[in-house]
């Protein structure tokens, strides 16, 4: 895959999590992990944050009935739209991004 492709999926995987949440990560994850080391480092770091959100909005509505859940499901919100955002803008330069909220499910 050239190096503009590569780009490219690294984007759309982030940007896919902002919608669908972890489903784009763990598609791009799969059918893309072997395509460049770009791709799979972009699909590694979008999967493992998408899990841990997704961890963490499990606990929002377990806990939603003593209203603190709801918080943490706004938190969640937001946290996902910026992130994603930060690492698709990075991943379209081309840039290596970390998100700093992760916890490395796949290494």
């Amino acid at each position: 895959m050239n190096p503009a492709d590569e780009k490219l999926w690294a984007t759309l995987v982030h940007v896919g999590g902002i919608f669908f949440e972890f489903l784009p990560a763990l598609i791009g994850y799969l059918v893309l992990k072997d395509r460049g080391p770009f791709v799979n480092a972009h699909t590694k770091t979008a999967l493992n944050f998408q899990l841990t959100l997704l961890i963490a909005e499990v606990v929002g509505w377990i806990t939603a009935l003593i209203l603190i859940g709801i918080i943490i499901l706004i938190a969640v919100y937001v946290v996902r739209i910026v992130f994603s955002i930060i690492a698709a803008v990075k991943a379209n330069r081309g840039e290596f991004y970390t998100y700093p909220l992760a916890i490395s499910f796949i290494k």
